[in-house]
């Protein structure tokens, strides 16, 4: 069969590189793609949100499954445009997409059917959020509503942050029509999980559980990034965590979108927060986490495409979704200056190092072709993943790998995967 993968990162590399180990498949596309991806597959110059020309491709080629990777186009109606044209494709609907599109939903849906997650409020005028922070308790946190690139989100300690936050989100539109609304939230502490979940709009199947690195720098400081790291398991996701989530979070919110009209079909990915008081649901997204998926898809011994099929046709129920006994870590290497301003162009060594060896994998994500040469095309460069017996062994392969790479303005967060040695 052919596939398109519609993305360029290295979530998008990972979806494909699995996907290339199908017995079913012959032939993938991917548009955009990247350097890596074009190893695997054959890329094509359009871009993720031109919808008609992705849709006149997939006809064109004759298209068997078309797998949507990022959110933008998942927001913004890519399988609705695809179903209309009679093509078969992976994600969810705008109108369950909503789910990762919009807080300010997904907040109302829990407070409806009693998920587990923060208090919180919402605002759409900058003056009545300003008044409620007045007298809010520190430390709060302020979300943009709608998508901002995993980085709309800001941590207030103080009330004067908490007012330059909403300065920065809803009057000097730093994330654009993303801080019309806002949501105002309790801070929760805790750890932080990711788990994400297979759906076919009744069966949810669960897949191994990750954890993120959300920040720039060592010790999670600095500015938030799209992600700088992850391992999985988390040690922390234990088996009363998991009965918990399964009988209060997991297949309630499956149940909730579909007593909402909204049936859901694709991934969720669910962001927890392990409190005091248990896990809290933090955020859903609606598609396949970056870099968690560098990390989860190498683990997972299934077949992907009868994954996908599965829950196009409503048929997950008879999907037995199995994990290797293992871990994965995956280290991103990032251009100096990311997430703010950073220099590209810059060719990349060392890639060989990874043909070839079972355990070890390097997915691209801001990388291109350059006069036969690959080099960095984004803040976030690749993602250097590593398998071990255990989280110790994969975290000490990865970094090991990390060194077989070199490039101009290369760098790294050098604690990935340290919170392994407090499990």
């Amino acid at each position: 069969m052919k596939v398109l993968i519609v993305g360029s990162g290295g979530r998008e590399h990972a979806i494909a590189w699995k996907v290339a180990k199908s017995s079913k498949v012959d032939k993938i596309y991917c548009a955009p793609g990247n350097a890596g991806i074009a190893e695997i597959a054959e890329c094509v110059d359009i871009g993720a949100m031109e919808f008609d020309k992705l849709v006149a491709f997939a006809k064109e080629k004759a298209i068997d499954l078309t797998i949507i990777g990022m959110d933008d186009p998942l927001v913004g109606g890519v399988v609705d445009e695809f179903e209309k044209a009679g093509l078969r494709v992976f994600g969810p609907r705008k109108n369950a997409a909503i789910l990762e599109g919009s807080k300010a939903f997904s907040k109302d849906l829990m407070k409806k059917y009693n998920i587990p997650t923060a208090a919180y409020e919402t605002f759409d005028s900058a003056e009545e959020a300003m008044k409620y922070l007045e007298t809010s308790k520190y430390p709060i946190v302020l979300k943009a509503d709608g998508l901002a690139l995993g980085k709309g989100v800001l941590i207030c300690n103080t009330k004067e942050e908490a007012m330059d936050g909403v300065k920065t989100l809803m009057l000097d539109k730093q994330f654009g029509q993303a801080g019309n609304t806002i949501v105002v939230e309790e801070f929760m502490t805790g750890r932080e999980v990711s788990v994400l979940s297979f759906v076919d709009g009744n069966t949810i199947k669960i897949m191994t559980s990750a954890q993120d690195h959300k920040r720039a720098k060592d010790g999670d400081k600095g500015l938030n990034t799209g992600g700088m790291g992850t391992f999985s398991p988390s040690p922390f996701y234990t088996k009363e965590v998991d009965e918990f989530c399964k009988k209060y979070i997991y297949q309630a919110s499956v149940d909730a979108m579909k007593a909402e009209g909204r049936e859901f079909k694709g991934i969720i990915f669910f962001g927890l927060m392990l409190t005091e008081d248990g896990p809290k649901v933090l955020e859903y997204n609606a598609r396949f986490g970056d870099p968690e998926t560098q990390v989860v898809l190498p683990r997972m011994k299934n077949d992907i495409v009868d994954v996908f099929e599965a829950c196009i046709d409503g048929t997950l129920d008879k999907i037995d979704l199995q994990f290797e006994d293992n871990a994965a870590v995956c280290v991103v290497l990032a251009s100096d200056g990311y997430p703010v301003s950073y220099e590209k162009g810059f060719e990349i060594k060392g890639l060989d190092n990874f043909k070839d060896k079972d355990s070890y994998f390097v997915f691209h994500a801001g990388t291109k072709l350059s006069d036969g040469k690959i080099v960095t095309n984004g803040g976030r460069v690749l993602g250097v993943t590593a398998t071990g017996k255990d989280l110790k062994e994969a975290r000490a392969n990865a970094y090991e790998a990390t060194k077989w790479i070199d490039f101009d303005n290369k760098y790294m967060r050098n604690d990935i995967g340290k919170a392994i040695d407090e499990a």
